[in-house]
């Protein structure tokens, strides 16, 4: 049978960015914590399950490779000896994205880091050697909490669960680390601390948020991860914006495009020219605005959709630059452009980011009502309450709902504003 190169796997190492070599090393450390014996497993192995040379590794190497990773070997895209992939049963399916949400909803906030981080509950029984296996268990803690966030939006239990998660990383750093690996536990508390910051610049916690930017841009910094550094600074530039200081916006945006990062890769390109884009246009400069917006589109469209990406940016892609484009097209002037994009945004947007799904609504009822359709725009906006019911709004989607209130005063006729405002103020007041 001709040999058949393992994507699955290939896949998995890109997405953690790890090479072979890490692999192999972090396969022996779970060989050593099963057996008690380190284990044999070199590069040249590691090249061999990745070129499909080896498809079925030995028993203790494929329960190591469940251990590091977390996921099925079949998953991982190995095959018994005398099987093809197609005569498999389906491999199981991740958790479903509703389960951990109703999990973590319904944890007390003192238990709610054992719900998301159950690692971290007893740490004299970790070993005292960290490797690679520990980074890869809080980064998939770091995607849990993404994932509750693109849920609900920002909460303080989220913020205080990715705080404690980037303590346990930290505190890590006081055990038997090499370089490679101290370096990506900095990077992962950077990540957490930015979750925390999001999760507050969504909740309206401003002055909170801008001080867990500091402290994710100095890890990011330690951790010398481009990447890292470009989430802080696509976040300072969405906190200047809240803030209404567009010149930070812009200068934040901008430093977001220099990082290393965005000049290699298209995606993360795209997005710093589309909160260029945004800056700009609150600050009233249509033309660099709208240059900004199709630079991020010319971006986009070179970026390799099926490419792994790091959990924070994975919300990006057509779907959350049209919703952007939206917001752009509103503010330079242009409703009905903006309208259009709205619902292309609506129509791209997977049904896991119901956040997202509510804020682009509330845009679109914006454009709608710059456009003199009350009617419409009022109907338009009572959706955001239904998407996000059984849930408080966030900070932010209701300081949006304020604009769309103040605006609606403006322009509707006073009873019309008075019947919205009498119909929803319970949901859209409440903190």
């Amino acid at each position: 049978m001709a040999e058949t190169r393992n994507e699955a796997l290939a896949a998995w190492l890109e997405r953690h960015g790890m090479s072979a070599r890490e692999l192999a090393d972090a396969v022996n450390d779970a060989v050593r914590d099963l057996t008690g014996r380190v284990g044999t497993t070199s590069e040249r192995t590691v090249f061999r399950w990745l070129s499909g040379e080896n498809q079925w590794p030995q028993e203790r190497q494929r329960r190591a490779l469940e251990t590091v990773t977390g996921l099925a070997v079949r998953v991982l895209g190995f095959v018994p000896r005398g099987k093809t992939k197609t005569s498999l049963p389906p491999a199981a399916l991740p958790e479903d994205p509703d389960v951990i949400r109703r999990r973590f909803c319904g944890a007390a906030t003192g238990t709610a880091v054992a719900v998301a981080f159950p690692h971290i509950a007893s740490p004299n029984s970790r070993p005292q050697r960290v490797g690679t296996s520990d980074v890869i268990r809080l980064r998939d803690s770091v995607e849990t909490l993404v994932q509750l966030d693109a849920e609900r939006g920002g909460r303080t239990a989220l913020e205080r669960t990715a705080l404690a998660g980037a303590d346990e990383a930290l505190g890590l750093q006081h055990r038997t680390v090499t370089q490679r690996v101290r370096q990506r536990l900095y990077a992962v508390a950077s990540d957490f601390v930015s979750t925390a910051a999001w999760s507050m610049i969504d909740a309206g916690y401003l002055d909170t948020a801008g001080k867990h930017l500091d402290r994710a841009l100095t890890l990011a910094g330690m951790s010398q991860d481009p990447d890292m550094t470009m989430q802080v600074w696509n976040l300072r530039a969405m906190l200047a914006r809240q803030r209404r200081d567009f010149g930070e916006a812009v200068a934040a945006a901008e430093a977001a495009q220099a990082t290393t990062i965005a000049r290699r890769s298209p995606l993360h390109a795209s997005l710093a020219h589309a909160r260029a884009a945004i800056s700009r246009a609150h600050a009233g400069d249509r033309r660099a605005a709208l240059h900004s917006l199709g630079r991020a589109e010319d971006a986009l469209d070179r970026a390799d959709a099926s490419a792994p990406r790091p959990s924070w940016i994975a919300f990006y892609g057509p779907a959350e630059l049209h919703s952007l484009t939206a917001i752009v097209q509103d503010l330079v002037g242009d409703p009905a452009q903006a309208e259009a994009a709205s619902y292309r945004a609506l129509g791209a947007l997977p049904d896991t980011y119901r956040r997202n799904r509510a804020h682009t609504t509330a845009r679109l009822a914006l454009a709608q009502l710059h456009q003199g359709d009350v009617e419409q725009a009022c109907a338009t906006s009572a959706d955001v309450f239904e998407i996000m019911a059984g849930d408080p709004l966030p900070g932010r989607m209701r300081q949006l709902l304020g604009d769309f209130h103040r605006d609606l005063i403006t322009l509707a006729p006073p009873r019309v504003a008075h019947e919205w405002t009498d119909r929803y103020r319970t949901e859209w007041s409440i903190a």
